[in-house]
Parts: structure tokens; C-alpha cells; sequence
């Protein structure tokens, strides 16, 4: 079962960087290419989350974690050190933010927040599967 973790700092520019090690991940593996698009949007979505809203020191960083198993379920995990859990809100047609949870609840299999191990902060996650494609006579 592949799996890979990594380290960002608390930063606006984070959100690349985790991309990045997504990309790094999942093309390699079968069915990678079927799940980066909504992969990168919402590992997006939760890295930004954790960027703006943890309420902990600029200094302290945040671990993500990319795991696939065997049903081509991806699992994407960003730990952060606040232990505060996201709530999911309406957003209005004017709002220019908000919007990052709908998302993930919307293009995910299933998402939710736990505690960390140690009781210091939490981590987001959410599960992605890929679409099979069947071919037609």
C-alpha cells in the first residue's frame, strides 16, 4: 500500500509545495492520473485551511500524509498543531472566501476530523476513490 508523508511550513505558499508531493505520489501509481484533479483541489482546500486558521506559531509546521489502498482509495491527511475542528458553512453568492469545506464535502467519498495522537492538534482528512471507466461495445 503506497504511502508517503511530508513537512510544510505554516505558509501561503504551502498549498504548492503540497501539490507538488501529490503529484510526486500519484503519477507513478495505476489510476494516480484518475484521481489528481480532484486530489490536488482539495488537498488545496485542506493545506489552506490549516495555513489560515490554525491558531498555533507561524513556526510550527504541518505534516501531510498520502495513502492509497488497494481499492484505489486515496486518503489525504494534514495534521496541524490547533485543536479546533473545522466547521462546515454556507458561503453567499458575495462571499470571496468559505468555500473549502463545501468542497471537500461535495467531491469526496467521505471526510472528517480527528484528534492527534499526543492530544496536541488534529488532522483533517478526506477520501477520494477512482472513477473505473468501463469500456462500452
Amino acid at each position: 500500500m503506497p504511502e508517503h508523508t511530508c513537512w510544510l511550513p505554516r505558509h501561503r505558499k504551502s498549498p504548492r509545495a503540497a501539490r507538488q508531493e501529490l503529484r510526486s505520489f500519484l503519477l507513478p501509481l495505476p489510476s494516480g492520473e484518475l484521481l489528481l484533479p480532484n486530489a490536488e483541489l482539495l488537498l488545496s482546500e485542506l493545506v489552506t485551511n490549516a495555513v489560515q486558521h490554525a491558531r498555533t506559531p507561524r513556526d510550527r509546521l504541518l505534516f501531510i500524509r498520502f495513502h492509497l489502498s488497494p481499492d484505489r482509495t486515496l486518503r489525504i491527511e494534514v495534521h496541524d498543531a490547533d485543536s479546533e475542528k473545522p466547521t462546515l458553512r454556507d458561503a453567499s453568492d458575495s462571499d470571496e472566501a468559505g468555500r473549502g469545506l463545501l468542497l471537500i464535502h461535495e467531491l469526496a467519498a467521505e471526510w472528517g476530523c480527528s484528534p492527534r495522537r499526543g492530544g496536541i492538534g488534529k488532522f483533517v482528512w478526506c477520501h477520494l476513490t477512482a472513477p473505473i471507466y468501463t469500456a462500452t461495445p
